[in-house]
């Protein structure tokens, strides 16, 4: 396999950190904790395995990274993070609470909750995991976000994921498909209750309950009859603890909402689809085309017109051939499958690092 490959150090000292900066945006927001001056010789090296399942290395002198609500309705992206700590010291801030991560250990967090990290000098390997791919060991993930996973099975997992980095260059790309399965397995056997978290079975039950919730959501955004009597229905669950479930939700009525514009989002940004805007928006159970656009707005910041002429515009500018069956890499969530329209390009394919981040 080839990884994309984004290399700060081919960029003009005074330009590495802001070359790094645009990779991670709008995933986190980097600030760096070095003098500018002195340059910032971090690297990043990602491959995709599947569709939903990326494995990344990264290296990066001392830096504070933010993940707000900001930059989740900008990039909406809930993949978990298992990573394991080569060297340097992480400290994160979750909605859960603080941990640290040393040398040697893993631990999990998601991009789906906001978060405020804080490292030194670090190297570092990540397993990206989307919840549409493993929704099936979403509640084991989801018990164990924001941990260290202080077991010998943690420290399995992490030799794991080193051991894999070493071999990946030798895979073909339909072999790597292929471990999507064998993987998601071993991280929910290496990832399962310890007995500290016994106690915990009524949370578990609740995010399991919450992924139900967002798949029967999910798989009925066209209906106009979604709310929640029907979700009730559908799950199985009474109103009470569908209303206490999705409180820190915004509610039922916002949590629906917010699906049906991410899905508009990502249609819009399709170039591919030439449906007409008020189609879209119809068939995802908006009946008023302005209160449409509005709410849009309000989320992403830009119209749905303006969103589809931007993924236009890229779509022009990056014609599909034989040669190349994607347009290039502009940034890490690039390759989460959510692209932002109209950016310029800062990576590139096929384990060609950076050269100009002036594109």
């Amino acid at each position: 396999m080839t990884p994309e490959v984004f290399d700060a150090k081919l960029l003009p000292a005074r330009g590495q950190f802001e070359g790094w900066r645009a990779w991670n945006l709008p995933l986190l927001d980097v600030t760096s904790q070095v003098p500018m001056d002195d340059g910032f010789a971090a690297e990043n090296r990602v491959w995709k395995l599947d569709d939903g399942l990326l494995v990344a290395t990264i290296t990066m002198p001392a830096a504070r990274a933010v993940r707000s609500t900001q930059l989740i309705r900008r990039l909406p992206v809930d993949h978990w993070v298992v990573s394991h700590q080569v060297q340097g010291r992480t400290s994160i801030e979750t909605p859960r609470g603080t941990f640290e991560a040393r040398p040697g250990q893993t631990y999990i967090w998601s991009l789906g909750q906001t978060l405020l990290s804080k490292r030194s000098q670090i190297d570092r390997v990540d397993l990206l995991l989307s919840r549409d791919t493993f929704c099936d060991i979403a509640p084991l993930l989801d018990m164990a976000t924001g941990s260290v996973l202080e077991t010998a099975r943690g420290s399995f997992l992490g030799d794991f994921l080193l051991a894999l980095t070493k071999r990946l260059p030798l895979l073909s790309d339909n072999d790597a498909q292929l471990l999507s399965v064998a993987i998601g397995r071993l991280v929910a056997a290496c990832v399962a209750p310890s007995p500290a978290r016994v106690d915990a079975a009524r949370a578990l039950i609740d995010v399991g309950r919450l992924e139900r919730i967002r798949q029967t959501v999910r798989s009925h955004l066209k209906s106009p009859r979604l709310g929640p009597q029907m979700l009730c229905h559908l799950i199985g669950i009474s109103r009470s603890s569908l209303y206490r479930l999705l409180e820190s939700e915004g509610g039922v009525r916002s949590y629906i909402q917010r699906q049906r514009l991410t899905e508009a989002r990502s249609r819009l940004s399709d170039s591919r689809n030439t449906k007409p805007i008020v189609s879209i928006a119809l068939d995802l159970g908006f009946t008023d085309s302005s209160g449409f656009s509005r709410a849009f707005r309000a989320m992403f910041g830009v119209s749905p017109r303006e969103m589809r002429a931007a993924s236009l515009k890229l779509g022009a500018a990056h014609p599909t051939s034989p040669a190349r069956l994607a347009p290039p890499c502009t940034c890490f969530g690039d390759l989460l499958g959510h692209r932002r329209p109209g950016q310029p390009t800062f990576g590139a394919k096929n384990g060609e690092t950076v050269r100009d981040c002036a594109n």
